[in-house]
């Protein structure tokens, strides 16, 4: 008599929020795609994904976030499921699963959410379902035919990024670093926020030395921009409050927004001081969304 099949026990993956320190709109190609150039950031906070063994695919959304993200249309939910369904036409026979999505980001922040999401299924499913010897040029394509954020995302370590997206180069030896994002509550949709654009396209940035500390890194941070941050703020001015109230705290090396918006970050040396300036600004703007995150330094996935 054979012996039933064993399932894989349910597993649990971060998705964990992309900030874009700098960045650049350098080109805009033939098919409308903008071409970029950043210095992108993961950060310990995030969105939380568990799977488990299922007869089909299926997903279940909770958490903070959930009801902005049923309302608003923006697709995320379905980049999810998108992604594992790309996954499992690509392992082959492999049997469904069942997605549970703890939606603690904002919707269309300029976090990377939903890109961040379909990287974590990405991951997770490829362990649950035995198929993480895909290689891994096949996995970064299917990746980039979910969008221009998931192949970063998937890398999900600090990264000079290229292209649309797809150009993904890690940044070793990363200095260690806090970030304190700020949130006004009010989505801020990205093509909007190209649309709005306007005037010449910019040089990308010079070659990135390496720095010991977060406070040589910040000094070079200054040299660059976010080029998308005067179109949000035409769109949405909290923008700018969230920046002063960011620069207004002890130990901001550098505020910026991040992403097409509407989140900002400052950047500082230590969790003292991050935690600090989130109190502080908290007192301030209790109605925004704050939180303190160290960055991430290594890929979730190992």
């Amino acid at each position: 008599m054979s012996q039933p099949s064993v399932r894989p026990a349910p597993l649990r993956r971060r998705a964990r929020a992309k900030v874009n320190l700098f960045l650049h709109v350098t080109g805009r190609r033939a098919d409308g795609y903008h071409e970029l150039d950043s210095l992108i950031v993961f950060t310990e906070f995030g969105d939380e994904l568990a799977l488990a063994p299922g007869d089909d695919l299926a997903l279940e959304i909770v958490g903070p976030q959930a009801a902005a993200l049923a309302a608003s249309g923006s697709g995320e939910t379905n980049l999810v499921l998108r992604a594992a369904q790309a996954l499992r036409r690509l392992c082959g026979e492999v049997p469904g699963a069942r997605l549970t999505l703890d939606k603690r980001l904002p919707v269309a922040a300029g976090l990377g959410g939903g890109s961040a999401d379909a990287a974590a299924t990405l991951h997770g499913l490829a362990t649950l379902w035995q198929c993480e010897d895909l290689p891994k040029a096949r996995l970064m394509a299917l990746a980039a035919s979910l969008g221009a954020d998931v192949p970063a995302c998937l890398a999900g370590r600090p990264s000079r990024v290229g292209g649309i997206g797809e150009r993904v180069a890690p940044v070793p030896q990363f200095p260690p670093a806090w970030l304190v994002l700020v949130n006004p509550g009010r989505p801020l949709a990205t093509a909007a926020v190209f649309a709005a654009r306007r005037g010449a396209f910019s040089a990308p940035a010079a070659r990135l030395p390496k720095f010991s500390d977060i406070a040589g890194l910040s000094a070079w941070l200054g040299s660059t921009t976010n080029d998308l941050e005067a179109p949000a703020r035409a769109l949405l001015p909290e923008i700018g409050d969230l920046l002063t109230a960011l620069r207004g705290t002890p130990g901001c090396l550098l505020a910026r927004m991040s992403g097409s918006g509407a989140t900002c970050f400052g950047l500082y040396a230590g969790e003292a001081e991050a935690r600090s300036a989130a109190d502080a600004i908290t007192v301030q703007r209790p109605a925004w969304w704050i939180r303190p995150t160290a960055v991430a330094r290594d890929a979730e996935s190992e």
